[in-house]
């Protein structure tokens, strides 16, 4: 695989790094990337964005901001088909989007990490640190919709959506979130159960935080104490927010997440 190429980025402080890598098949993905020059004792933060969403959403700019002024490695990207990185939206699945989030991480951190995961990024959250135990020492979910696809998406269509899916491979349905219709494929679903991680434990020992609103209404908040039932970690809370929709992203709720971010970065070095 190629270097990253890579632009100085004048709205962004020294220390930071845009660019773009090849995943290793041509389709490169876009990144930015904070180095401080004076790195705060203990993890690196990584972001992993939500279905159809990119690296420029609030809550992925706001700990942007806060890594820098706390002096603490931060990298955001786009997976394949999102944002600015290459690759059509429909060619995507979670396994594909594991991958790009593992050729982020292994190509442009180091170190220990704790791991953000908002929405579907909480699904990817967990992949990744199932497939790098050695680097992933804590983590903190947003609204995670781990197992969506077959828990959410697939249950929540009607019969005659199914038929239409399976027959001609997509479907399109309407989007809160964006004027043009979301394009749920017969791969995407398919797909998904061979990534599934709610139908087991999953071993990870490290802090674990899971923020949810409880008005969320395309996640079930019960979905996250699932999750937390499934993962062998004894240092888990969860953070049930009254009011909270599903991107949790006013004030007060950046407020709660940094504050989160805080915490698990100083467990983690006092497990080090």
């Amino acid at each position: 695989m190629s270097t990253p190429t890579s632009s100085a980025d004048p709205a962004h402080p020294a220390g930071s790094d845009t660019g773009r890598i090849d995943r290793g098949d041509g389709v490169h993905l876009a990144y930015h990337r904070h180095l401080p020059k004076l790195w705060a004792p203990g993890p690196g933060v990584v972001f992993l964005g939500g279905f159809r969403s990119d690296m420029t959403g609030t809550k992925a700019m706001a700990l942007d901001g806060f890594c820098a002024r706390t002096g603490r490695p931060y990298l955001r990207f786009d997976y394949s088909g999102h944002g600015i990185s290459d690759g059509a939206f429909e060619d995507g699945c979670i396994g594909r989007w594991v991958e790009d989030a593992l050729v982020m991480i292994d190509r442009l951190t180091d170190g220990p990490l704790v791991l953000v995961g908002s929405s579907m990024g909480g699904w990817i959250m967990l992949r990744v640190a199932l497939a790098r135990p050695d680097r992933v020492k804590g983590m903190i979910g947003i609204a995670a919709a781990p197992d969506f696809t077959e828990k959410l998406m697939w249950p929540d269509m009607t019969a005659d959506q199914q038929a239409t899916l399976l027959r001609d491979g997509r479907l399109e349905i309407p989007s809160e979130y964006d004027p043009e219709p979301t394009v749920i494929t017969r791969r995407l679903i398919e797909e998904g159960r061979d990534n599934l991680v709610l139908d087991g434990p999953i071993p990870f020992e490290g802090p674990v935080r899971l923020l949810h609103g409880l008005e969320d209404p395309d996640v079930p908040w019960r979905l996250s104490l699932e999750t937390a039932a499934a993962l062998t970690t004894s240092d888990l809370r969860i953070e049930l927010v009254k009011g909270g929709d599903h991107r949790l992203s006013t004030p007060s709720d950046i407020a709660m997440l940094t504050r989160t971010l805080d915490e698990v970065c100083r467990l983690v070095v006092e497990a080090d």
